[in-house]
């Protein structure tokens, strides 16, 4: 049973649910992000809202109902704070805390039942000379919890994902569990990466936004909608080319390689490759790699913030595989029993 924090809108753990994990509790501040992660799973609304900062092993057993010991936990802390284009970034911004947050609820988790596993992903800016403290003090907590933390960067494009997306993660075994076990990070696959146009090349127009619009009624999908093109540069030839990424508010997607990340500052999405519009948020969605069943609630900006913050779900199987895969073979040689992870309900 796995804990999630900071789950937005659960493009983590959808990628750990499809390995056989199963999320048992998951937190967020944002109230979109809960609605959206508890409306994908209609049987098992899981998520609840919560100040993480605040929160203890205590009152995540009231949630429960009963005492609840996760053999994992997963989640990434927001990463704005952290980000390469945040400028403008306050030393004393509570975001920059929510590390140690996630460190310490696993040590007190830890303390009371064993917890095998924790996945910590973040944005590749934490490993920066600004944030390198909060880094230190991170994996410190981690290793003082009693856990073997090693420290990677993955490209999700190399995992499957339609998107150059770098991503840090932090994976940590339990060492009282797993003596001298040291997580593996999945290698990439040997096929080619995917491109925009495998994702979204032949898709309908999107409808545009129209306040109090029925999104439930919009004919291919209830997310694919994107706001009415404004700037003249929409309108003006060889203004927005395809392939075209060096305006910062206007890079201009390729139809033959993989998307860069899908969206950025001010919750906005970049140029779709016909140079007309932006992104919709379906588009961006497929981007990430999420089921086309799969449905963001809330305004479209809480939309494109939810999508934004999400981890592409083909990286996060990714890791999620390798853990999976690393805990059955120590099970094994521990046990002498053969677990196979078809067979196995990971919880």
């Amino acid at each position: 049973m796995l804990l999630s924090l900071f789950c937005g809108a659960g493009g983590l753990d959808l990628g750990f649910e499809d390995a056989g994990f199963e999320v048992g509790l998951a937190f967020d501040r944002n109230s979109d992000s809960v609605l959206s992660y508890n409306e994908n799973r209609p049987e098992r609304r899981v998520g609840h809202v919560a100040d993480l900062s605040a929160t203890t092993a205590g009152m995540l057993d009231q949630r429960y109902g009963q005492r609840f010991n996760p053999t994992g936990i997963v989640g990434g802390p927001p990463c704005q704070s952290f980000s390469q284009a945040n400028v403008r970034q306050q030393d004393d911004d509570p975001r920059h805390l929510m590390p140690l947050v996630f460190a310490r609820l696993t040590q007190q988790l830890n303390e009371r039942s064993p917890v095998d596993f924790f996945v910590l992903e973040n944005v590749v800016g934490l490993t920066l000379s600004r944030h390198r403290e909060t880094l230190r003090k991170t994996k410190e907590a981690f290793d003082i919890a009693g856990f073997e933390v090693v420290q990677t960067v993955l490209d999700a494009q190399f995992y499957g994902a339609p998107q150059s997306r770098q991503r840090l993660f932090l994976v940590g075994f339990n060492r009282r569990r797993f003596d001298g076990l040291k997580w593996s990070p999945p290698a990439p696959l040997a096929t080619p990466v995917r491109t925009v146009r495998d994702a979204i090349g032949g898709l309908p127009d999107p409808m545009f936004f129209q306040k109090g619009a029925d999104t439930s009624k919009f004919p291919h999908h209830p997310n694919h909608w994107c706001m009415q093109p404004r700037s003249p540069k929409f309108d003006r030839p060889g203004a927005l080319a395809e392939g075209n990424v060096k305006s910062r508010s206007f890079k201009t997607l390729s139809w033959e390689r993989p998307s860069i990340a899908v969206a950025y500052g001010h919750r906005e999405v970049h140029i779709h490759p016909n140079g007309k519009r932006r992104l919709s948020v379906y588009e961006a969605m497929q981007l990430q790699g999420m089921p086309h069943n799969y449905r963001l609630h809330g305004t479209m900006s809480s939309q494109i913030r939810q999508i934004s913050e999400a981890v592409p779900v083909p990286l996060a199987r990714a890791v999620a595989e390798s853990v999976r895969d690393q805990l059955i073979s120590a099970d094994s040689s521990s046990c002498g029993v053969q677990l196979h992870g078809t067979d196995r309900k990971f919880g």
